[in-house]
Parts: C-alpha cells; sequence; structure tokens
C-alpha cells in the first residue's frame, strides 16, 4: 500500500506542473543524427580538465573526451586496447615474459622477479602509432611520459589523487625534484637503463618500473587519463599548478577548451550551464572490424534537469532520447505501460555497507562509541540486518543480497562462501543477537531500549537524503535487539567533516572489490590509517599481514587463494557490515535509436549501447 500510494505521488509530481507544456507538432528532438541525454545535476561544469573533479557528470564526460592506456574488462580480466596497443612484463633483455599462447607467463614472472633483491617489475607499453590530439597534434609515448610524471611531481600537479594513481609507479619526486626514475622512453633515458628502442619505434614505445605488486599497472593503465604535453607543459608552473584552485586565465583556457584523445570532441562555444554537447570524432584512431565507426552516432547533446522527476516527464514526453543517470526502483511500475522504453534493470557492482567506527581518534572517544569496540557487540548488530527485507522494502526486490567478505558471488574464481557464517533464518539470528547483547549491556529502560548505566544506548548514522528510507528501516530492524540508532545528515562534505576526524558513529558507504582493485582498495579499506576509506579506523594485524602477503606475491594461483583468505577476516571484523548489492535501474526511449544494452553495474547510458546504438526504421 505505502509503495502504491508514494507511485501516485510520484506520477502527481511528474505530471501536473507541466500539463500543458506540449505544442502540438513540435519537435523536442529536431536533429535525427543527435541523441538527446537528459542530465539530473545541480549545474553543468565549465572545466573539463580531466584530473580538476571527480564529482557530477564532469568524469563521465572527461572519460568520454580523454582516453587512458587501457580498459579494465572485469570478465576477461585482460586489459583491452585504447592509446596502449599492446603490453607486457619483460625480463632484463627487455624481452616479453609470455607463454606460447601469448598470456602472462607467471611461472617464469615468479622464477625472475622473486628474488627479493629485485625491486621492481619491468612493464613494456606499445601505444597505437595512428593517434592524434582532437587538435590534430599527433599523440606519442612523451605525453604518457608527461602525464605520469606531472602525476607524481605534487609542486606541478596539486592533486592527491594523481599520486594515489602512480603510488606503485618508482618514479618519485621530492619537494619537486625526481629523486628516483621510473619511466623511461627513446629521450628519457631508455638506452641507460638497457631498453634499446629503434629509432622507429621512439615515439610508440616506454618502459616503466612498478612495484612487486600484480596489480600496480591497473590504476595506471585506467585511472590516468593522458593529457597533452604540447598544451599543459608550456603553461603549469609551481606557482601555475595544473590543478588550480585559482587559475590564471591560460590555465582557464584550456580547463574550458579540453584538447583529448577521446572519442568525443567538445563543442566549446555551443556548451554552457544548460547543456554539453560533443561531436565524434571522425579520426578516431580504432574502429570496428569491419573499419566502419565504432560509434555511429553524430553528435551528443546533455540537457541539464535540476529535479529528476522533471527529468522523467521530459523523457516520457520524448524531450530526450536517454537519461544518463539511475533512477529509484519506486519508478519501474511508472514505466509498466509505456510505449517506446528501454529499461535496463543491471545487475549492481557496488554494495551498501554499514561502517561502525570502532577506533576513533582519543578526542572523538565516548561511552556510546566505546561500545563499537567490541567486537560481539558489532557481531548482534550485523546479525540483526536483514538484508532480504531491505531488498524487499528499499529496492522493490530489484538487488541482491551481498556477501559479509564483500566480494560478489559472481566473481566464482574469488568469492569464498566461507566468509558467510551467520545463521540464514532471521528468527535465530534475532535470538543470538539478544543473547550477546544480554551478556554485555542487559538493562533495558520502559521502550525495551538497552541501556548503558542509565543512558539510552543510540547511534546516529550518517546519510544523504535520499539514504534516509534505509535507515529508517534499519531501525526497526535495530529495535528487535533494543539498539536505537538516528538519521544524521552526512552534508557535501563528508570525508573532511565527518570521516576522516572520526566525527560519526556509523556511515553508510558504497563499496566494490574485484580482481581489478583489491591491490588498491584493501589497504585503503581495511589497513592504511588517515584519509583513506578506513574511516573507522580497524587495525588488524592479521588481516594487515593477510593483504600484504596478497598485494605481493608474484603468482597468481596464490593472489586468488589469498583473497579467498582474506574475505572471512573481513566478515568477522563486523566492520563494514553488508546491507545489500542495488541494481542500477535506468531507462532509454526506442522511438528514434535502439541496441541500447544491458551492462552490469553501469546505466543504459554506457559504451557498449553507444558502440551498438542505430536508427530506428521509421523512427522520427
Amino acid at each position: 500500500m505505502a509503495k502504491r500510494l508514494m507511485l501516485l505521488i510520484l506520477v502527481s509530481i511528474i505530471i501536473i506542473p507541466l500539463v500543458g507544456c506540449e505544442s502540438p507538432g513540435h519537435s523536442y528532438r529536431p536533429d535525427e543524427n543527435t541523441l538527446y541525454v537528459g542530465s539530473v545535476q545541480t549545474s553543468f561544469p565549465s572545466a573539463y580538465m580531466p584530473w580538476l573533479s571527480r564529482e557530477g557528470i564532469a568524469p563521465t564526460i572527461a572519460g568520454m573526451l580523454y582516453d587512458s592506456l587501457f580498459v579494465y574488462d572485469e570478465d576477461s580480466g585482460n586489459y583491452l586496447p585504447a592509446i596502449g596497443r599492446e603490453w607486457y612484463y619483460v625480463d632484463e633483455d627487455g624481452e616479453p615474459i609470455l607463454t606460447e599462447d601469448g598470456s602472462i607467463d607467471y611461472a617464469r614472472l615468479e622464477e625472475i622477479y622473486g628474488d627479493p633483491e629485485q625491486e621492481f617489475l619491468a612493464v613494456k607499453v606499445i601505444i597505437h602509432d595512428t593517434i592524434t590530439w582532437s587538435d590534430g597534434e599527433p599523440l606519442t609515448v612523451e605525453d604518457i611520459y608527461y602525464s605520469f610524471d606531472i602525476a607524481t611531481n605534487n609542486q606541478l600537479s596539486n592533486h592527491a589523487g594523481a599520486l594515489a594513481w602512480t603510488s606503485d609507479l618508482r618514479h618519485k619526486y621530492t619537494n619537486g625534484v625526481l629523486t628516483q626514475q621510473g619511466l623511461f622512453t627513446y629521450d628519457h633515458g631508455a638506452a641507460r637503463q638497457g631498453y634499446e628502442i629503434p629509432m622507429e619505434d621512439k615515439d610508440t614505445v616506454i618502459y616503466l618500473h612498478v612495484n612487486k605488486v600484480l596489480g600496480s599497472v591497473t590504476p595506471l593503465f585506467t585511472s590516468v587519463l593522458i593529457l597533452p604535453e604540447h598544451v599543459w607543459k608550456p603553461v603549469v608552473t609551481r606557482e601555475s599548478q595544473l590543478n588550480s584552485t585559482s587559475p590564471n586565465e591560460e590555465i582557464l583556457y584550456h580547463y574550458s577548451h579540453p584538447v583529448g584523445s577521446g572519442r568525443w570532441v567538445l563543442d566549446a562555444e555551443e556548451s554552457g550551464s544548460q547543456q554539453i554537447i560533443l561531436h565524434r570524432r571522425k579520426d578516431y584512431h580504432r574502429t570496428k572490424e569491419d573499419g566502419s565507426p565504432l560509434i555511429g552516432i553524430d553528435t551528443i547533446k546533455y540537457v541539464l534537469y535540476q529535479e529528476i522527476n522533471v527529468a522523467i516527464y521530459a523523457l516520457l514526453k520524448g524531450h530526450i532520447d536517454v537519461l544518463s543517470s539511475s533512477v529509484s526502483s519506486n519508478y519501474l511500475r511508472l514505466f509498466e505501460n509505456e510505449d517506446d522504453l528501454f529499461v535496463s534493470n543491471a545487475p549492481g557492482q557496488f554494495t551498501q555497507t554499514l561502517v561502525f567506527n570502532l577506533n576513533p581518534v582519543s578526542s572523538e572517544r565516548n561511552p556510546m562509541r566505546d561500545l563499537l569496540q567490541n567486537r560481539d557487540f558489532r557481531k548482534a548488530m550485523a546479525l540483526a540486518i536483514n538484508q532480504e527485507e531491505l531488498i524487499a522494502r528499499v529496492l522493490d526486490g530489484a538487488g541482491l543480497p551481498a556477501s559479509a567478505g564483500l566480494m560478489s558471488a559472481s566473481l566464482e574464481e574469488f568469492y569464498n562462501p566461507a566468509a558467510d557464517s551467520l545463521p540464514a533464518d532471521y528468527s535465530t539470528r534475532i535470538e543470538e543477537a539478544n543473547a550477546i547483547l544480554d551478556s554485555i549491556v542487559p538493562e533495558k529502560d520502559g521502550d525495551g531500549y538497552r541501556l548503558l548505566g542509565d543512558q539510552r544506548i543510540s547511534f546516529q548514522i550518517l546519510g544523504s537524503p535520499g539514504e534516509q528510507d534505509v535507515i529508517s528501516f534499519l531501525q526497526i530492524q535495530l529495535q528487535k535487539i533494543g539498539i536505537e540508532v538516528k538519521y544524521a545528515a552526512k552534508g557535501t562534505q563528508p570525508e573532511s567533516t565527518y570521516l576522516y576526524t572520526s566525527r560519526f558513529d556509523m556511515t553508510l558507504h558504497g563499496v566494490t572489490f574485484s580482481l581489478s582493485n583489491v591491490d588498491i582498495m584493501y589497504p585503503a579499506h581495511f589497513q592504511t590509517l588517515g584519509r583513506t576509506s578506513n574511516y573507522g579506523r580497524l587495525v588488524n594485524e592479521e588481516l594487515n599481514n593477510g593483504i600484504h602477503e596478497m598485494r605481493f606475491t608474484l603468482d597468481l594461483n596464490t593472489k586468488y587463494d589469498l583473497i579467498k583468505r582474506i574475505q572471512p577476516m573481513i566478515a568477522e571484523e563486523y566492520y563494514k557490515v553488508p546491507l545489500y548489492t542495488p541494481n542500477v535501474i535506468s531507462v532509454a526511449r526506442t522511438d528514434r535509436f535502439e541496441g541500447f544494452r544491458v551492462v552490469e553495474g553501469a546505466t543504459v547510458m554506457n559504451t557498449e549501447s553507444l558502440e551498438n546504438l542505430r536508427k530506428t526504421k521509421g523512427g522520427r
């Protein structure tokens, strides 16, 4: 009944304010070769330098204007070509360490680099020789060198994220001075290092020295969007840094007039605070197997909407072709009987968790938070959380239960079911949880809530306005064991305001772990203290040792086994307790374009869709 009432309210909100807005015979999508995309934001960015902003639509647009070296394919575990054409680990002579079928020879890799005296892995990257920047200048490995080099030099980049991306690259600066070189091209010391690069390959070959971690190449290959040296090197100085909060006129111009190597180019003159227009690059170096363009659409026009209901109305009435953002499961019934709609209900990749502040800094400790240091207390709270009910009530069934080891069960090579050791029967769980708490805090008040001394045990959960629903149901579930929780608004900068400073009891936090990111994400979430995702400041030496061993083994099978071994350790801490893995729900019209694809963890506005879209026969 509540969901039906919510649906009626949503329909009213969408329709009533806009009735009568249509003009008969008027085309809201006048250009038949343009894909009109609705984007729900407070405003569109005016700067498109890819390292400048990670909020809103900015990283999406940056990823369309710029390319990384490779794209990681979770299904195959391979790095697919982008700027890079191929890569491999090499031996001391620069020869590829490959098996006969062309895959990485991990046995030989361990044989060569397993010696503790070997301090790094050597990697050779070969890029395509036909790439140009959007201003026509050729892209060479000197652009790769510049991008990685400035990423490691915070005096010029002023970008903490870039330091994280390159943390496993053995190329280091101290106070703006290069103290260790780990990048080598024809023009940057390759011959001195013993890497012979023929003159004809000088623009396409680069060698990297990375830490002896199999995942060390992942952020270098996939997170760093490559910058044009000829654009940025002349204007970036210690006084005018790349990531500048007060850019001078020259840098500000380059922020708003990006020169990239991606599939799209910005129409800077027509784009602004209300719309962003991208044109397909006809000279993009990658094509389909038959030589035709990867993308058949000429232009994408992003249209700003500040309210999701208005954006949905615009879609239903044909003002736009697709929404770029996901929508709540509340809207699924609204779309059921609509013609010309493609609804994507894609499996999600991130897990929503409840994070406990179990080890706050001394100045933020109090008797209530001291309870969270008790692992059994946290276990009792984990037992009381009913994922199936949250999925049914909060997500309308559009999601899946998540493993306590926080690894998706769909990743069969890495998922360890032993991490999910709590009883399946919810009544049994509640009984066990209450038994645990009766031994720790047995006294209750007249409303059935447990007491610490004469004070009701009560915690605040940081969340966004859109997360109040899940917190409301957590209130109901945790009340069953006598624990009170309340919603607390996390604001616009929760990390600096609350999370990094230990000024919270609990928080909601989405996490994603896979083979491609565990080398970085496991330490960030469970090991490193400070400005990391280890918000509750967990310290567990056994877990730390397991993560360290997993990171530095060069045997892939051993790495898989260690990832499995780590998951029960994570689960048994009851530190980041899973709530659910939500589906990604998105929607597009099919009256003008067809070929939209459902991609795990993505909205319908994804790369596969763009590569497959074609005009609908008879479309308008």
